[in-house]
């Protein structure tokens, strides 16, 4: 697999964590770095595709609105309260 360099600048503290880190896990910085770039892409593109499955489904009117929601909690309520 091809890869490619990326530059990050790094304050001094989070430096020495990550130089901890790599220590302790016994891997380099890049190798530290590059897992938690795969990780938050993959994060923060499944969070995106949830929050466009709701703008879909708002499109296609696929929703409740608060009022409708509130309302069929209350109904809720009555049937528990009057059983």
């Amino acid at each position: 697999m091809k890869t490619s360099v990326v530059t990050a600048r790094l304050d001094p503290e989070t430096l020495a964590a990550l130089d901890q880190l790599a220590e302790h896990h016994e891997r380099s910085r890049a190798w530290l770095v590059a897992k938690a770039v795969t990780r938050y892409v993959k994060e923060e593109s499944e969070f995106l595709a949830f929050l466009q499955e709701g703008e879909d489904a708002i499109d296609r009117g696929d929703y409740v609105t608060h009022e409708e929601l509130v309302a069929e909690i209350q109904g809720m309520r009555q049937r528990k309260d009057a059983a």
